[in-house]
């Protein structure tokens, strides 16, 4: 039932992202996926901890499991309208013509590559980390969020379109 949820909310996600990239862009979209795909992770982790700690004992009313299902309905729609497609979209727009062919090749690689990294240790790192593991993967959110807009203004194509004081986060000009 679960995948048949979430897979309902993958379809729905990216359809909002087709739809709304072009009107509101994808650093928009890149920064609120993020935010709302931290205060997920955390939010899941903070009941998940609260409720089984460390030694697993506990368990969720109805309406408490109904919230945590909900919670990971709003991660994987945030995943699936901003940093899941946008992950394919942009490599694929700034890479010139000439090597946008390979440069994709390479992204789908390391895409792939750290797809299999993360499921082959997710088990092993459930089992250590228990509900650390939100916290861990929503630090990794953190980083990519607050660092996104940092690389896109230090690329040749996109510096273009951020202004410098929005890449530094300094409102007051020389």
């Amino acid at each position: 039932m679960s995948a048949a949820i979430t897979g309902v909310v993958i379809v729905v996600g990216t359809f909002v992202s087709v739809a709304t990239v072009d009107k509101f862009g994808r650093k928009a979209l890149f920064i609120e996926g993020g935010v709302q795909m931290i205060i997920c992770q955390i939010a899941v982790g903070v009941m998940i901890g609260s409720k089984f700690g460390l030694t697993g004992d506990g368990s969720f009313s109805k309406g408490e499991a109904n919230f945590l299902v909900f919670l990971i309905c709003a991660y994987v729609a945030a995943f699936s309208w901003s940093w899941g497609p946008l992950g394919w979209l942009v490599p694929s727009e700034i890479c010139p013509l000439e090597v946008r062919s390979p440069g994709q090749a390479i992204n789908v690689s390391v895409n792939m590559l750290f797809t299999f990294i993360i499921a082959q240790g997710f088990l092993s790192m459930l089992c250590h980390m228990k509900f650390g593991l939100f916290f861990f993967f929503g630090g990794f959110v953190i980083l990519m969020t607050i660092f996104m807009n940092r690389l896109m203004k230090a690329h040749w194509f996109w510096g273009k379109y951020i202004p410098d004081e929005e890449a530094t986060g300094d409102k007051h000009t020389a």
